[in-house]
């Protein structure tokens, strides 16, 4: 036998709650008990370096480069091995650069433009009409995607107990849906921030189309910037965005938060949380979300209470996050010849896995999603229940 298929099988053997085979060097192994769930089949080996200093990175990059491909349901894979991540090898040493890059404004700025910068067009493929990228809120099964999106921004204005005429500041507010949902219903004074020029372009579009310039306002600005401005709102929301944030830069989100909200107003933050202060995947911070970190909850809901928020409600949206994934994920499968023609194949596969992987990662609970609602102070004015 070949040294090196007797390293990989040695390596993948770790893996063997679940049954699936693997063929390499046309011999076909069986890993673990039962019927096989799905094949996985190698078309290069994969060194024992790159797999002992990231077993993520070592085996997305091998599906990118079609070295990897898997006979079989590529969800059912996935779940398979992420539920098996304590498995995983990590050298943290010799990844230090990808897991700890700095978190100034400017790297960040140029972390998030090159993933929500890749092209409205591109969004618009799969996404659904109201280019909504974050978890939607799915309150019957028959809901198609655009509506559980409709009811996600809905949701949070109810939670935020909205009212007429009052000012919203949107951090991060993507192509800016909420604040035009929450202008139009509500006629409230609405205010968003992004760091990417295409949701912002995308965003003054909407506003100009539905005459909405004088109420809603979208700006290209780093959220530490708005402290200058000096403003106070009545509402703060933040859907998706504490992700980008960075660790070493949560206590001056909050502060920053904290000073831009009225006394006894409301903030809603939404985010993807981890199940610890762990470092995140290195596969998705090198090919995703470059220098992305998942907060744990209770490192936030910690946070929170350094500074002076009340939190009135948690909850965790973490199915309604898979089932949002799979409907991208089928999306993009629609449109997968399309965008191969124009970006390669390697960029679609590397976009299969993200999208079917964390669909996978949230099915498992290997993370999840949370709305944390609080308020600055006490607030005795709210409805007495939490179902209004």
């Amino acid at each position: 036998m070949h040294i090196l298929d007797t390293f990989l099988i040695h390596y993948l053997n770790r893996f063997d709650k679940y049954c699936f085979t693997v063929r390499l060097h046309d011999k076909t192994y069986t890993i673990g008990e039962g019927q096989p769930n799905f094949n996985v089949v190698f078309h290069n080996d994969i060194s024992k370096r790159e797999l002992l200093a990231s077993t993520s990175l070592a085996l997305g990059e091998a599906y990118m480069r079609k070295d990897l491909e898997i006979e079989g349901d590529l969800f059912t894979a996935l779940r398979c091995l992420l539920e098996q991540t304590s498995q995983f090898s990590l050298d943290k040493g010799a990844l230090s650069r990808l897991l700890y890059s700095p978190e100034s404004k400017a790297i960040q700025k140029k972390q998030v433009s090159s993933h929500y910068d890749l092209g409205n067009d591109f969004y618009k493929l799969w996404l659904d009409p109201s280019m909504s990228y974050s978890c939607a809120y799915f309150k019957k099964d028959t809901d198609t995607l655009e509506q559980a999106q409709h009811n996600k921004v809905h949701y949070i204005l109810e939670k935020l107990h909205m009212e007429r005429g009052m000012s919203l500041l949107d951090i991060g507010c993507g192509w800016g849906y909420l604040l035009i949902e929450a202008a139009k219903k509500y006629g409230i004074r609405g205010y968003g921030c992004t760091l990417s020029k295409e949701q912002w372009k995308k965003g003054q579009e909407r506003i100009q189309a539905l005459g909405l310039e004088g109420q809603v306002q979208i700006d290209l600005v780093d959220y530490r910037d708005l402290v200058d401005e000096d403003r106070r709102y009545d509402r703060i929301v933040s859907v998706g965005m504490l992700e980008h944030v960075g660790r070493s830069n949560y206590s001056l989100y909050m502060e920053t938060a904290d000073h831009l909200l009225k006394d006894g107003g409301m903030f809603l933050l939404h985010y993807i949380s981890g199940l610890g202060e762990g470092v995140s995947n290195p596969w998705m911070r090198k090919y995703i979300f470059p220098g992305g970190t998942l907060p744990s909850l209770r490192e936030i809901v910690n946070i929170a209470y350094d500074y002076d928020f009340r939190i009135i409600d948690i909850e965790s949206l973490r199915r309604h996050y898979y089932k949002t994934l799979m409907c991208w994920y089928n999306n993009f499968q629609k449109v997968r010849d399309q965008v191969k023609a124009d970006r390669g194949e390697e960029f679609v596969r590397m976009w299969d896995v993200y999208l079917c992987g964390c669909a996978a990662a949230f099915f498992i609970g290997n993370i999840d999603i949370h709305q944390l609602l609080m308020t600055k102070g006490n607030n005795n004015n709210m409805p007495m229940t939490r179902w209004y």
